[in-house]
């Protein structure tokens, strides 16, 4: 009952974006929200991949990729299945007990401009269902609809495919690809590398979406890979419009154009920040900023038309010691850093989580921390390397800064 009475949800939805169309709204925030909202609903159950959630959300977005006019571009008409091993993990909540099969399946559609230029847009489709692994939620088994992580690239994905098909002066082929498997390690991205339905050797650049439904009011959109192709910084400057756009170098990072870096192509991550309902029930869609959504690929779809008439882009391999930095901590403050600050020095706090040294130290959301112990903390870089210097059970005078007035805590770590 529950699948008949969700195809016909996923209609209503699909009718009533036709609807938009009609009346000339297919580029807008509201069809946006169309796609968010149902993605993000509880008729999907959370999509984790290889349930009948995850299912239901490819169906409706190969429907969506058959309007925007997108060719079918996977092994099995829009769909390109794959499978994985989930072994068991005792750290999870509602933990398998042994190793189990995964069926999931990326949805691939094709902008054929013939061109021998192809770029890559992508944004995974797949999240935490009630969350038996990856989940930072403590409560019972609950729906974990991910409408930040990653409806919201997912709508900026579709926003943008229709933007390309429907202009004619566009000189590039596109591959609009959903992945699926994205949150048990990446799996569909990986797969579509190994096994691409379309060459490879063409692929001038990959574009990547995840997490960018929370803007924030001071318009801070953080750019990932920017060090991947000499071309990158200067231009995310021309073309930023109204956004402040923050950069790191690094191709690899937790999100599918990790995938893409590794097979030597130039890539870039985008990312408005993280926040306390990451991984958790309560990311659900009434906390989106969808005009901020339409920004950013609106940004995008700016970046795509400045490189649409030039060479394939040159790659730059990229220094990364996220490894090295991870392995290094032997605490946790158990914070949640704000990656958009860039009003000063320090590093602001996006979120404190419960029980951990900082909130027993009666620290808050939107402290900025400027020194930890004797190291002064001038970026979300000089957190980390203080953080390391620290041992389970020392204590540390933390000194940060709200509402404007210097203050310390002690914390234990």
């Amino acid at each position: 009952m529950h699948k008949y009475m969700n195809a016909i949800m996923r209609k209503l939805f699909v009718a009533l974006f036709m609807v938009l169309a009609g009346l000339g709204f297919a580029q807008t925030e509201l069809q946006i929200k169309v796609d968010v909202v149902y993605l993000s609903s509880d008729l999907l159950l959370g999509r984790e991949t290889g349930t009948e959630g995850e299912s239901l959300a490819a169906e409706y977005l190969a429907e969506r990729f058959e309007q925007i006019g997108l060719k079918p571009a996977g092994t099995d008409g829009y769909f390109q299945p794959f499978t994985f091993e989930e072994r068991p993990n005792p750290h999870a909540a509602n933990p398998i007990t042994e190793a189990r099969t995964v069926h999931g399946k990326n949805v691939v559609g094709y902008l054929d401009k013939g061109s021998d230029r192809t770029i890559v847009i992508g944004a995974h489709y797949d999240h935490l269902g009630f969350g038996h692994t990856g989940s930072l939620y403590t409560g019972e088994p609950a729906i974990h609809n991910g409408a930040d992580d990653n409806a919201s690239g997912v709508g900026a994905l579709l926003y943008l495919a229709a933007k390309l098909a429907a202009d004619p002066s566009l000189e590039e082929n596109v591959l609009i690809i959903s992945f699926s498997g994205e949150e048990y390690g990446l799996f569909g991205s990986k797969y579509f590398v190994a096994n691409p339905t379309i060459p490879l050797d063409k692929v001038s650049y990959m574009l990547n979406m995840d997490m960018v439904g929370r803007l924030n009011n001071e318009n801070v959109i953080v750019v990932n890979g920017a060090g991947t192709s000499p071309v990158w910084k200067d231009l995310l400057e021309q073309v930023k419009g109204g956004l402040t756009v923050q950069t790191t170098d690094s191709g690899v990072g937790p999100s599918d154009h990790t995938s893409f870096y590794l097979e030597d192509m130039p890539v870039l991550h985008f990312f408005t920040g993280q926040h306390t309902d990451y991984h958790k029930p309560s990311d659900d869609s009434q906390l989106i900023n969808y005009d901020g959504i339409q920004e950013v690929a609106d940004f995008m779809f700016r970046i795509i038309k400045a490189l649409d008439d030039q060479p394939k882009l040159a790659f730059t391999k990229t220094k990364d010691d996220s490894g090295k930095k991870a392995s290094s901590f032997k605490v946790t403050l158990g914070v949640m850093p704000d990656y958009t600050y860039t009003a000063g020095d320090g590093m602001r706090i996006d979120g404190v989580l419960a029980d951990r040294p900082a909130e027993k130290g009666g620290m808050l959301k939107g402290d900025v921390i400027i020194k930890l112990g004797d190291m002064e903390v001038k970026d979300i870089y000089g957190y980390m390397d203080a953080l390391a210097k620290f041992n389970s059970g020392e204590k540390a005078i933390v000194e940060f800064i709200r509402d404007g007035k210097k203050q310390t805590a002690e914390i234990v770590f």
